[in-house]
């Protein structure tokens, strides 16, 4: 099949999954119900809400000031700032498309190879993977009680949580400091996997060693993972605050731990296909408050809906206003990362 059929198939099962999955999310609250508790939503705190998310997304371009020194010294934190907006906006689009987006708008506006900034966003790609396995484990062994309802004593698990913590933050060195022995350990285990995947597992350890050849780098290892760390401490607190704008939600006992809890079905959400994780989203978040918290459906549906949609339209309004700024069209996009590195 053709590339630009199999991009039309994809872009079709997403809209497809996004349909499916709100029809999932709001089949059960009438829309009555649902528009009157967003009436009596605490607009403040979904302001605060409004305020961590923007911070998250410019430690995020901070972060990968220091992931592309390497290429290029002093990058401007605006332009990079920039150019995650922009993504995040084509990401609402099409799926998978922001990291293409991400990686030509740094290019043009700081003239780095695309397909080198594109190394980096898979060097990000694992960060981001680790680091919220720090984020889950440590919060959980502070705050346990967020899994209350899905195991009766879980106080006992909390040594694992905080084994799981320092283990990710041991990694995340390792991760620098010994990237072509961790490559080399991978690519022994090549050879114990199925033919059937054997490729795209080459495929995918070739874009792991050339996002780390890309970086380069050791003296930014503590900028990199303090900034990693923060990005999904800012995560985890967009949920919590966001609990104090439902009564409801507020007077139950969520919690932090409820935060993390909510932050992991909200990326498994992500994960799938849907532009802008419509309907995934929806579904997971309310599912969980339901089904683990006894949040009444149309409170749970409302808050999904609420964090969503604000979060969505941040992206969208920052995120176009760089794109007229910078002067760009959708069309450039479409131009390949075939440059050499």
């Amino acid at each position: 099949m053709p590339s630009s059929s199999r991009s039309y198939v994809r872009t079709l099962v997403g809209f497809l999954l996004a349909g499916i999955f709100l029809y999932l999310a709001f089949r059960d609250v009438p829309l009555e119900e649902l528009w009157v508790t967003l009436l009596q939503v605490k607009v403040g705190w979904l302001g605060v809400f409004l305020l961590i998310a923007g911070v998250s997304h410019l430690v995020r371009a901070w972060r990968w000031k220091y992931l592309l020194s390497h290429l290029k010294a002093n990058v401007s934190v605006h332009r990079l700032f920039s150019a995650v907006m922009i993504g995040y906006m084509m990401n609402n689009l099409l799926p998978r498309a922001g990291e293409i987006a991400r990686a030509y708008v740094v290019g043009k506006l700081e003239g780095i190879s695309k397909s080198s900034a594109l190394g980096t966003i898979v060097v990000e790609r694992i960060l981001d993977l680790v680091s919220f396995f720090f984020i889950l484990c440590a919060v959980l062994f502070l705050y346990p009680s967020g899994l209350d309802a899905l195991f009766a004593d879980v106080a006992r698990f909390r040594p694992l949580f905080l084994g799981g913590s320092v283990l990710s933050i041991v990694f995340l060195v390792y991760l620098f400091l010994k990237s072509e022995s961790l490559i080399g350990v991978l690519k022994r285990l090549r050879g114990v996997l199925p033919h059937r995947i054997k490729d795209r597992y080459e495929h995918l350890l070739d874009a792991f060693a050339a996002g780390f050849r890309v970086v380069g780098t050791r003296r930014n290892v503590g900028m990199i993972i303090l900034t990693s760390i923060g990005i999904w401490i800012c995560y985890v607190l967009t949920f919590y605050v966001s609990f104090f704008a439902f009564e409801t939600i507020a007077s139950s006992d969520v919690g932090l731990g409820g935060a993390v809890v909510l932050l992991t079905f909200s990326t498994a959400a992500f994960i799938l296909p849907a532009p802008g994780g419509f309907g995934t989203y929806h579904s997971f978040l309310t599912y969980a408050l339901v089904q683990l918290y006894r949040v009444d459906a149309p409170t749970a549906l409302s808050y999904s809906v609420a964090t969503h949609e604000m979060g969505f339209v941040l992206i969208v309004i920052v995120g176009v206003t760089y794109f007229l700024k910078d002067h760009l069209k959708i069309s450039e996009f479409r131009g390949d990362l075939k440059e050499p590195g």
